[in-house]
């Protein structure tokens, strides 16, 4: 089974404060952030793994570090948020299930391979920690079924934080990608997917990797963090 995946690295991630775009800041380990992602992926999917990368700030950099990998250009990544980027990838990968991740997680390669069985039954979950709730981080509630019934960084009363890699199954694909189109330009995806869950009866199931490693890069103390595990 040949895996899509995209990365998420259109935005400036201004927050860290480097002219790169922040997928390309380096690791203690020499790596990129990317380029562990890439390992990552390769690790638990093989070579045949399609990744497919949305870029916008400062495209080039990124084109020029990885070449050989499929790219998304969003010339609006200025004006819009995640939700206008992940769309135009999706759009972009057929009719498919897709695994897809922010450009700036840091994560323990077995997190992928705990993602397998999920990915083989084209299961759509989101991938959370529910170690800890922060008020700044995307945040879920689960319905009494045990599925996904809120998502985003504005949840009351949250059990967890969604870690920003997730998976939409083939059938869930399109309406997905409808509210997608749907949401505002500066709407995280999140929002998409609270939408398909009320309107559209989207199943959305939570991988819970509380036990292994995975860190957001928004700000210098993050790096500092993502740095102690690689």
């Amino acid at each position: 089974m040949t895996v899509q995946t995209v990365i998420l690295a259109a935005g400036m991630g201004s927050r860290l404060g480097r002219s790169l775009p922040k997928p390309l800041t380096e690791l203690n380990d020499g790596r990129s952030i990317m380029q562990q992602q890439h390992d990552n992926i390769r690790a638990a999917f093989g070579d045949d793994a399609r990744i497919t990368t949305v870029v916008g700030y400062r495209a080039e950099a990124i084109v020029d570090a990885f070449p050989d990998v499929h790219y998304v250009h969003n010339d609006r990544y200025d004006q819009t948020n995640t939700s206008k980027s992940l769309l135009r990838a999706l759009t972009a990968t057929g009719k498919g299930g897709v695994l897809w991740m922010n450009g700036d997680v840091v994560f323990d390669p077995r997190v992928l391979g705990r993602a397998i069985e999920l990915i083989e039954g084209d299961r759509s979950f989101v991938t959370v920690n529910t170690a800890k709730v922060s008020d700044e981080e995307v945040k879920y509630t689960l319905s009494e079924d045990g599925f996904v019934k809120e998502l985003s960084k504005t949840v009351t009363g949250g059990i967890g934080e969604a870690v920003g890699i997730n998976y939409i199954s083939s059938r869930d694909k399109r309406a997905f990608i409808r509210q997608l189109n749907r949401v505002a330009d500066q709407d995280y995806f999140e929002r998409a997917l609270e939408l398909a869950i009320v309107e559209d009866g989207l199943q959305l199931r939570v991988m819970d990797i509380s036990d292994l490693y995975a860190v957001e890069v928004d700000f210098a103390e993050d790096l500092e963090r993502a740095n102690l595990f690689v």
